[in-house]
């Protein structure tokens, strides 16, 4: 069973850099829309992780890798995620759906000692995946001009993670970060009685790498089992670049499968860049009692950074993100009822994004929920179960004719943990 379960994160993994993923218009902008760190566990607690240590054996934190001084199981964990988004704007009382289904995470984590703990994971970062027409009309109805918008393109990372537990209170851990994947954006303009288009197309080729500090400081009253927990985080260091390939030309289509011919070039550009991610920070505290319940708050912060786009460099102010969230253990010794086994996880966020346009930013909020269903054989000692988590929540205003973004998040996985390695004590 355990090599089928190697064998099935090895392949996962292949597929999972292939997907094509829905999201906003709004990743038209930048780097598409982020989606990383964004688990089953954390965001089903509206995001919080820093200050998050698990009382459970079985969790690994990537996101603060400090925040494992209770994992001593080896871990895998397959998520998936169905995104449900529903935009609406003023201009022409546009309204449009999209949806898609795409495997978010794959993780395998393992105690290296009762000290060091170590993790890998692969998950899709952000994405772009849009296609958006506008056109402008005469009284009659016939079209003067219109401007057709593309994305498309994943950028994926894979990470590892190492966790050091100093004594019964202080823990440190780092994560390198690897960043691949390329992305795509196209602007075409057409006029009436034009058989040609002007096409702005903008090329990013990202191979990047980073590294994330954290450490962690918990506190437990040994009469009351009540716990403090605070953490930090920063990622820097970006060490590699991002080429950005922009090309402005005119050309017109021979076929319905979009070749093109009489390609005049305009304008090329290259531009290398290193400022793609950079600095963010991390603050948590959180409180609660010991296997019954936990609640904690956090502060996200990310520096904004200049972006080529379409030849132009295009501004991306500073990013705040506050995020409040727990979970509630019933009582995991009441065997006559399962649902006092099921740990159950609430949290909110309020996000103020990365973008400005027309005045505005284009901030996002939301509500969260979900659940751990542990197996029928699953121990407190070994929690492994099913892990379900929703996402309601809204992005973007109807304001200068902008797009108003109400999301649905649906996020299914499984969490496999036992204790493999372990070393016989009879020949």
């Amino acid at each position: 069973m355990k090599k089928i379960f190697v064998v099935s994160f090895i392949s996962v993994g292949y597929f999972l850099n292939a997907q094509s993923l829905s999201n906003s218009p709004y990743a038209k902008y930048g780097i598409g829309d982020v989606k990383y760190d964004n688990t089953i566990e954390t965001s089903s607690m509206g995001g919080i992780s820093t200050a998050f240590i698990s009382d459970f054996t079985s969790n690994f934190n990537f996101a603060n890798p400090a925040n494992n001084a209770n994992f001593e199981l080896t871990s895998i964990k397959l998520e998936a995620t169905n995104e449900n988004n529903y935009f609406k704007s003023n201009f022409n009382d546009m309204k449009s759906t999209k949806h898609s289904t795409y495997l978010s995470n794959i993780s395998l984590a393992f105690p290296i000692s009762s000290k060091v703990k170590m993790g890998f994971t692969y998950q899709p970062y952000s994405s772009k995946s849009y296609d958006i027409l506008s056109q402008q009309k005469d009284d009659n109805g016939n079209i003067l001009y219109q401007n057709q918008f593309k994305g498309s393109g994943t950028l994926n990372t894979a990470a590892v993670a190492v966790s050091y537990k100093i004594n019964q209170e202080f823990s440190v851990g780092a994560r390198a970060n690897l960043y691949f994947g390329d992305l795509y954006d196209l602007t075409e303009f057409s006029a009436k009685n034009s058989e040609y288009l002007t096409g702005y197309e903008t090329k990013n080729r990202v191979r990047n790498f980073n590294f994330t500090l954290g450490t962690s400081y918990q506190t437990v009253n040994p009469r009351t089992d009540k716990k403090l927990t605070i953490g930090a985080t920063a990622t820097f260091g970006n060490t590699s670049n991002m080429t950005t390939e922009y090309t402005n030309s005119t050309y017109r289509y021979v076929d319905a499968a979009g070749t093109k011919t009489d390609i005049t070039p305009i304008d090329h550009q290259e531009i290398k860049s290193k400022n793609l991610l950079p600095l963010q920070a991390s603050v948590g505290v959180g409180y609660g009692s010991e296997n019954h319940w936990f609640l904690s708050g956090q502060i996200d912060y990310k520096k904004g950074e200049d972006i080529s786009y379409f030849g132009k460099s295009f501004n991306l102010q500073d990013t705040y993100r506050i995020s409040a969230g727990g979970w509630y253990l019933p009582n995991y010794n009441n065997f006559r009822s399962y649902f006092s086994r099921v740990i159950y996880r609430y949290g909110a966020f309020y996000e103020r994004g990365n973008l400005k346009l027309e005045g505005n930013s284009i901030n996002k909020f939301g509500i969260s929920a979900g659940v751990m269903l542990p197996f029928k054989n699953s121990s407190i000692t070994r929690m492994s179960g099913l892990e379900i988590g929703v996402e309601i929540g809204k992005r973007g205003t109807l304001q200068n004719n902008l797009i108003n973004q109400n999301f649905i998040n649906l996020k299914v996985g499984f969490n496999f943990a036992d204790k493999w390695f372990r070393k016989a004590l009879y020949n």
